[in-house]
């Protein structure tokens, strides 16, 4: 297949970008000499501090002035909501949940086997209680109970015909059936049906179906469905573009992997409550709102630790602690990550006695799991504290319970070796896999005389002259979520169920949330080039440009109106399936998704698909099918996975 030249091109592409990485910081101060000019220093700042350009933006920030847009993206509560994205949120009920409430409503093992036993009620909500029973039914199974009996399709009331249908018919056949059922018989039907069946009805259904059948699928599957859905609704429709990159920066940053257990209830409210109301405001405050999360309390086991000289240890109050006391009970998985992964960095000049140390610090920081508690949150336990004072960095730390742990927050939040590392890091994200040493150190010494304010240090950022430099202008591989995200933004797909989309970022190496290290995912191009994630981009775009993604309306039709091709002439758009009118489109076409910047390769490329006789037969009767063609191998381009 030709479309292979494409994905070579865009595997030729990974290791320029990797030499390019290794040599930036080498090269000369000149090259940030001359500044991007016009359009390009508008689409840059697209690129960089959004999901990628919508149609009709670069114009709307010309209009506007692009030094007061990237201040309103400074500032989101200045910015008013986009009223389609909170349409489509709605329906996500667990996004607006409390931990506990999460488990209420969506009950974990735990509650399952409570409700089972007949010790806690039912939810009280019919769909909640469907899914309930359903997940009783499983738990009943599973120890050998016949429970109240399954529904199966043969005992629904259904003809053979239906039958047949909801088990192996198109997702729009199923459709037809499952809204001619009676009202009183759709929920038995839900039940009853396969799942793979379920699965098929999904893509095809109506948002209020859709959230029928996540339902019914079991408690907790429907909370990772709202959060994943949520993130790329987010990063497709927010206009509050900046807020969301961030949000999503800072998640990576204070990593918490949400299959971790009770984390399925937690990382809803952690984002929520910790990451989001922080992601332009001061490190410190950020710093001590994940410390404090259970999301994070959880994952990396903080919530059990125990000091070896504490009362739950068994050392009674006032009883002098032993002199090399093991370390029994200790777990230093937080404090070692807070000062390798959140503040310090691996080279910030700490060592494994600070560990130890900081570990005994933050004994007693805990909270209540979900399924002992109305109400979750921070905890501090101190019959869990070890007593006595201790040494951090060569600083002593008194004896004080929590407020320890917040002395060593200060700390570590105001250390340079803290403001180094985070503002590499940003750095990284929105300037070069290896940033400029210059850069770093100007935005280092704002973070330190700000007080951490992520904002002044953005905004040095932006005020430099590297940001604006030719030298790093389309030199960023997109991670999948910025690619899908921006493939969606750039076409104006109307996403009407995400879960497609959803499902292409985790075959290409990206489930959300799903990141088991506390790394988080990373930016950097060298983990993303790799010819099957590579692949499975360039087969994403296609099928989403050829109506092969269900649940994303795609219409190139409408991507021209949409004003993706205003930069040309109207009377220029030659009709596609003239002489000539291919040839034209991919001009235009490049034009609008690439900015005109497309190299002599994958040009070529893209002529040659799309010109080869067996495909040529079938576009020329069919415009809209040659214009989805050519719009998706220009996504899949090399040039498109870069920002």
């Amino acid at each position: 297949m030709r479309r292979r030249a494409l994905w070579l091109g865009v595997l030729g592409l990974a290791a320029g970008i990797s030499l390019y990485g290794k040599k930036a910081n080498g090269e000369k101060k000149s090259q940030f000499s001359t500044p991007l000019a016009g359009n390009q220093k508008i689409l840059h700042a697209l690129n960089r501090l959004t999901f990628g350009p919508r149609p009709g933006e670069l114009e709307d920030v010309e209009r506007m002035g692009l030094k007061k847009w990237i201040d309103r993206q400074l500032h989101p509560d200045r910015i008013p909501e986009n009223p389609l994205l909170e349409a489509k949120l709605a329906p996500l009920d667990t996004l607006r949940m409390t931990s506990a409430e999460l488990a209420r409503n969506y009950p974990p093992p735990q509650l399952i086997k409570a409700m089972a036993e007949g010790k806690i009620p039912y939810p009280s909500d019919p769909e909640k209680r469907m899914m309930v029973e359903k997940a009783v039914r499983r738990y009943k199974s599973k120890q050998g109970q016949n429970g109240d009996g399954k529904p199966t399709l043969e005992n629904v009331g259904l003809t053979d015909e239906q039958q047949r249908i909801l088990r192996r018919g198109t997702p729009e056949e199923k459709l037809k059936v499952f809204d001619g059922l009676l009202d009183e018989q759709k929920d038995e039907v839900l039940e009853a049906m396969p799942q793979g069946a379920r699965i098929g009805l999904f893509s095809a259904a109506p948002a209020e179906l859709r959230r029928k059948i996540q339902k019914s699928a079991g408690p907790q599957a429907v909370i990772t469905q709202d959060l994943t859905e949520a993130k790329l609704l987010r990063a497709i429709y927010s206009d509050r573009q900046l807020e969301e990159v961030l949000t999503d920066f800072w998640y990576n940053h204070f990593n918490v992997f949400l299959n971790k257990d009770v984390d399925t209830y937690l990382v809803t409210g952690y984002e929520r409550d910790a990451i989001r109301p922080h992601a332009l405001g001061k490190f410190h405050d950020l710093l001590v709102a994940t410390a404090q999360s259970p999301a994070m309390l959880y994952y990396l086991d903080n919530w059990v630790s125990i000091g070896p000289d504490s009362i739950a240890a068994g050392v009674k109050p006032g009883q002098p602690a032993k002199p090399n006391t093991p370390n029994k009970g200790l777990n230093e998985n937080y404090a070692r990550e807070l000062m390798e992964l959140h503040t310090l960095g691996v080279n910030g000049g700490y060592t494994q006695a600070d560990v130890t140390q900081v570990a005994r610090v933050f004994t007693g920081w805990t909270f209540q799991p979900p399924q002992q508690a109305q109400s979750i949150g921070f905890l501090f336990d101190p019959k869990k504290h070890e007593p006595g004072p201790k040494t951090v960095l060569g600083h002593t730390i008194k004896e004080d319970g929590m407020n320890e742990g917040m002395e060593v927050l200060e700390m570590l939040s105001r250390s340079p070796a803290t403001a180094n590392f985070v503002c590499t890091k940003l750095a990284k994200r929105f300037v070069n896999d290896d940033p400029p040493a210059a850069l770093v150190k100007q935005m280092a010494a704002t973070f330190l005389s700000s007080d951490g304010d992520t904002r002044e240090v953005l905004r040095t950022m932006f005020h430099s002259k590297e940001f604006w430099s030719p030298a790093i202008y389309r030199k960023k591989v997109k991670t999948p979520l910025e690619f899908v995200a921006s493939a969606l933004r750039a076409t104006g797909t109307d996403v009407q169920n995400p879960g497609a989309a959803v499902q292409a970022l985790a075959k290409m190496g990206m489930p959300l949330y799903q990141m088991a290290p506390p790394t988080g995912y990373s930016t950097a191009a060298e983990v993303w080039m790799n010819s099957d994630a590579l692949l499975d981009r360039l087969n994403f775009s296609v099928a989403l440009t050829s109506g092969g993604q269900n649940g994303l309306k795609f219409d190139p039709l409408r991507v021209l109106t949409l004003g993706l091709l205003t930069r040309a002439p109207k009377e220029e758009i030659v009709p596609v399936n003239t002489a000539g009118g291919s040839d034209a489109a991919v001009v235009l076409i490049e034009d609008a998704l690439i900015g005109g910047e497309t190299s002599k390769s994958t040009n070529e490329a893209i002529h040659k698909e799309i010109n080869d006789p067996q495909i040529a037969a079938h576009l020329s009767d069919d415009p809209g099918k040659a214009l989805g063609t050519i719009i998706g191998l220009a996504l899949g381009s090399p040039e498109f996975q870069l920002r």
